[in-house]
């Protein structure tokens, strides 16, 4: 049976027609599209998402819990937990069984900004643009660490070429080409109110990214997977590309995972107030959750515990630890296991029946669209750790005010005069802990404090702060 003759016999046979209209070349990318759906899936999501007779998977906040994590300690250097699981992290790096993943599907519009989120210029002197500071904390890792450090990167249809290119003209910063690997997110359908496939133009569907959730079957699907266990590789360091203050690999963060009897670990920032924008880990019953700020009832995002902290206070920042076997298992036809689907409805452009452009003023349809931190049930005994605000999460998701690339600059430097007050150097800085004059370090130099004090211990105090400075 033709890609054709599939459509209609699931009621989806509308795709195909503006067929004889077409010509070659948007006939060949046509069927490329359509060639991607899994029409079955596709059948069950509109009979449970959209059909009404089923529903998206409930929660039960009548038995959720805040989920136990492991905290930084007071002395980080002292305390033997930390210590014996930065020496198992550590060990895994240099035996080449640690990749970097970063999902980087996005595009800059959010910040007024033409091309791949990734290359949205952000340091905050030499504009070094995200892609670049990781491929420099990847660089500097493998240097201390003696070994390969192999990246994945999940980009979009939308910016796939460009990433690509991108790359190349910057030499992938540095890094060996063979250990930089792209692969395109996988996609999904919009639906109308009836399940019905949206047209965006005569030879094309309209189609969107699959969700996060969905990097996990894009690394089965692309080969990237079969690259990981062909090298050796036992975990992937998962991090989103607006997010430059992320350990990239962390060996702490590792050697909690790889001691612990867990699949999938993440990392959990305290939430500084009731209503900030982060899932909230949770447990209910034996079972790891992660429930969306907007799904949170009010009354539990406000409880507070007997000390007066918020009860509910693990936030979530989309950064794991993810064992590659359970990526295999997860993605397996054969898996018990399957991820669930969530719908979105969205205001969602399309042709009509006559091809005539539509552009709706309401919402329209339904996109689908998966949650990694879904896999998290399903891994085992729940592994969390704290982390902290400067040293891991400073997002750039908004042209201005929280979240922003101004806010994210602001923090760079902030998390750059900590590390040299550490250092015993005075650094002069206004009531928010921004530095007067703009400081800069490079990842080479140092892309943690443990890294930072090394290199400073090694060339020594010899920077003028009393203007911008760049240390490299």
């Amino acid at each position: 049976m033709d890609t054709i003759e599939r459509f209609e016999q699931f009621g989806q046979g509308h795709v195909f027609q503006f067929w004889d209209s077409l010509n070659e070349e948007e006939r060949t990318s046509l069927l490329e599209q359509a060639e991607e759906i899994d029409l079955k899936e596709l059948a069950e999501l509109v009979k449970s998402l959209v059909g009404g007779e089923g529903t998206q998977s409930e929660i039960n906040y009548d038995a959720l819990e805040p989920a136990p994590y492991q905290p930084i300690p007071d002395d980080i250097e002292s305390d033997s937990r930390w210590q014996e699981a930065k020496q198992v992290g550590e060990e895994a790096l240099r035996a080449v069984r640690v990749a970097a993943f970063t999902v980087a599907g996005g595009q800059g519009t959010r910040l007024g900004f033409n091309g791949p989120k990734g290359t949205f210029p952000i340091s905050p002197i030499k504009n070094k643009t995200l892609f670049q500071l990781f491929a420099e904390k990847i660089r500097a890792a493998q240097d201390r660490y003696s070994s390969a450090i192999p990246w994945f990167i999940m980009t979009s249809h939308v910016n796939h070429e460009a990433t690509e290119r991108f790359f190349r003209e910057n030499a992938s910063f540095g890094l060996s080409e063979s250990d930089v690997t792209f692969f395109r997110q996988g996609r999904m359908p919009a639906v109308d109110f009836q399940g019905k496939i949206l047209l965006e133009s005569n030879g094309s569907i309209a189609m969107s990214p699959d969700g996060h959730g969905g990097a996990l079957r894009a690394l089965s699907r692309s080969g990237a997977l079969d690259e990981m266990e062909s090298r050796g590789i036992e975990y992937l360091s998962y991090f989103q590309v607006d997010n430059p203050h992320v350990q990239v690999v962390d060996p702490y963060f590792i050697g909690f995972h790889a001691q612990s009897n867990t699949s999938m670990s993440s990392k959990m920032l305290p939430k500084a107030y009731e209503k900030e924008k982060l899932g909230h880990f949770c447990v209910s019953g034996d079972r790891l959750e992660v429930v969306e700020y907007s799904d949170m009832p009010d009354e539990l995002t406000a409880q507070r515990d007997e000390n007066g902290q918020l009860r509910f206070i693990a936030g979530s920042v989309a950064i794991h630890i993810i064992s590659t076997k359970f990526i295999r298992e997860v993605t397996s036809d054969a898996s018990a296991i399957s991820l669930p689907f969530h719908k979105a409805i969205k205001k969602i452009a399309h042709i009509d029946d006559s091809g005539e452009q539509i552009v709706p003023n309401e919402p329209n349809g339904v996109k689908f669209e998966m949650f990694v931190f879904d896999a998290l049930p399903f891994a085992g005994e729940p592994m969390i750790i704290e982390t902290t605000r400067l040293g891991d999460f400073s997002p750039v998701k908004n042209a201005e005010g929280v979240d922003s690339a101004e806010s994210c600059r602001a923090d760079q430097q902030r998390l750059f005069a900590q590390w040299l007050m550490q250092k015993g150097v005075e650094v002069e800085s206004d009531e928010l802990g921004v530095p007067i004059n703009k400081i800069e370090i490079s990842p080479l130099f140092g892309y943690n404090y443990e890294s930072f004090a090394e290199s400073w211990e090694r060339r020594g105090p010899e920077f003028d702060l009393s203007k911008e400075a760049y240390i490299e």
